[in-house]
């Protein structure tokens, strides 16, 4: 949908590796089809970002500018973090990280969803 897929790729030694594509995007691999979902929702949260020039550590200005609730979930798609990391690095408990997520996903999802009302597809991009 609006140009952005989700591509698993079967791979010798690695299994299944899910490729994330969107326009103007440089694209990013995960091992985890949950952390790929969650980056889409991360993705059409913000209205769509790029990674490329901000380092290998940084995080995009549109990801910074969005709030506390998409930051924390963008870092749990980063490699090497996990629920306790996001949750000790805000001083806040797993559960209250969790409703951060839910509510990320809770707008991506009516993002999707009004982009479908409207016939956006893309092919329309």
């Amino acid at each position: 949908m609006l140009g952005v897929r989700l591509i698993a790729e079967h791979g010798d030694e690695d299994g299944v590796r899910y490729r994330f594509e969107a326009p103007n995007h440089r694209g990013v691999v995960f091992q985890s089809p949950e952390f790929a979902e969650l980056y889409v929702d991360v993705y059409f949260d913000v209205n769509g970002f790029e990674e490329e020039g901000t380092g290998e550590r940084g995080v995009p200005p549109v990801i910074i500018q969005a709030g506390r609730d998409t930051l924390a979930t963008y870092l749990l798609t980063q490699p090497h973090t996990n629920l306790n990391w996001v949750a000790s690095f805000y001083g806040k408990t797993p559960s209250e990280i969790e409703r951060y997520v839910t509510a990320v996903r809770k707008r991506a999802q009516e993002i999707r969803d009004n982009a479908t009302e409207r016939g956006l597809t893309a092919e329309d991009q």
